[in-house]
């Protein structure tokens, strides 16, 4: 590898560590905690990819600095295994994701039964953040544990993006799509969300289990066809009865709970830029909403790339959103990875050209392991390596098997665990060849 591929690498490498700080809850949730209630007790819900570091935050803040009554916090948090963090009071789960499991159905159900004791002096704190539908699994009746999986294993593979997923998930659950808020009547509800999707929809947020939601069951049967999903016999049926409507504007379940986000992608972004711009590039925002197919995007990302040279302009060009893969082949990788690699087979080896493509999360598609990879990293040298290695990229790309080219050619970003989550991330640094 080149001195100057080396030093981009680190680069980038910085970029994306400045993402996460910026999005972490030890940095953006202390400002939001909002003060206990004076009688009753504070119940913390957490659930998502950063409900450990963002219960272990807020048990810090009111057990240690606030003084509050330990007898009178309960809750229980539940996060992506390899996620959870040390807790002094409130119960900590670690479950699966994206494929939910059994652990993930238990805190569910805790969640819903802390919800359920809830009175009028208490106040239900929520901690909300991407990974959360995965993790609270509350299957409406007459749909079992194992059909709920089928149902996500069905989505996971059909190419439809994180709104149509989570519409179809709102209208099979009972914490989902503002249930959880209905549950928790008549106390104060209070939700703190860092927000993974584009938009920033607080009804998209980990499928909005404390807010009205738009979507309809006859939205929910559309995805069904436009994605010719082979579901479970109870999902149909499901989907079809009257009763999984979810509530909407105005349902008396959201008189008294309040939203508010407290990291997006935008905030990590700004801090990517301040830092880009010090280092002497122009900052090229393509967006922290874009969607579509890695490989499609990729390629047209590489165009911009290749223009800005030709102008002779030194940038970086950033974007965030959420990506999708259509799986046709048998390979492991994930959509960064994805969109890595045909990012590298449509630079052909531009000089002066690299590119990191990672999730915030620490993983990026994978098998649903702590230490599966974050995204993947390509210079000009990534295809002459891969030729030394006689690998053909196209192959790869073909499989759907981004994991095992980068693994080969060592450009994986392996951070593990970042404990938070604000989507994808993305920046391409172009300077002189």
């Amino acid at each position: 590898m080149t001195d100057r591929a080396i030093t981009d690498r680190d680069f980038l490498d910085g970029l994306f560590r400045t993402a996460i700080a910026a999005a972490h809850p030890s940095s953006c949730l202390p400002p939001h905690l909002p003060p206990p209630p004076t009688s009753g007790r504070l119940i913390v819900l957490a659930a998502g990819k950063a409900a450990g570091a963002m219960t272990e935050v807020a048990e810090q803040h009111y057990l240690g600095r606030g003084k509050f009554p330990v007898e009178r916090l309960t809750g229980v948090a539940v996060a992506r295994h390899g996620y959870g963090r040390p807790s002094q009071k409130i119960e900590m789960i670690e479950a699966g994701h994206p494929v939910p499991d059994a652990a993930g159905l238990a805190a569910a159900q805790k969640a819903l039964a802390l919800a359920d004791q809830a009175t009028a002096d208490d106040l239900v704190l929520v901690l909300l953040s991407g990974g959360a539908s995965a993790n609270w699994i509350a299957p409406v009746e007459g749909l079992s544990f194992a059909d709920k999986q089928a149902v996500t294993r069905a989505l996971l593979r059909s190419g439809a993006n994180i709104g149509e997923i989570n519409t179809l998930r709102k209208h099979l659950s009972r914490i989902k799509g503002g249930r959880l808020a209905r549950h928790a009547q008549p106390a104060r509800v209070l939700t703190l969300a860092i927000s993974d999707v584009p938009g920033d929809e607080p009804a998209v947020i980990g499928s909005g289990p404390t807010v009205p939601d738009p979507s309809t069951l006859a939205d929910a049967r559309a995805i069904v066809q436009r994605h010719r999903l082979a579901l479970p016999e109870a999902a149909t049926r499901a989907l079809s009865d009257e009763r999984n409507e979810s509530p909407k504007p105005g349902d008396p379940a959201f008189a008294h709970s309040d939203y508010k986000l407290i990291a997006r992608p935008a905030d990590a972004f700004r801090a990517v830029e301040s830092s880009a711009q010090k280092a002497g590039y122009e900052t090229v925002m393509l967006g922290d909403r874009v969607e579509g197919e890695a490989r499609i995007v990729a390629a047209e990302h590489a165009a911009r790339a290749l223009a800005l040279q030709k102008a002779g302009r030194r940038a970086v060009i950033l974007s965030g959103g959420e990506l999708t893969v259509t799986i046709r082949g048998q390979g492991r990788g994930g959509p960064n990875q994805e969109y890595a690699l045909a990012l590298a087979m449509a630079l052909h080896g531009a000089p002066g050209i690299a590119a990191l493509a990672g999730d915030t999360d620490g993983t990026d598609g994978g098998a649903g392991s702590a230490d599966d990879p974050a995204g993947a990293r390509i210079d000009q040298t990534t295809l002459e390596r891969a030729r030394l290695l006689g690998l053909d990229p196209a192959h790869f790309l073909s499989d759907n098997d981004s994991t095992g080219f980068f693994t080969r050619i060592g450009d994986l970003i392996e951070t593990g665990p970042t404990c938070t989550n604000v989507n994808d991330f993305r920046a391409i640094v172009v300077d002189s060849p």
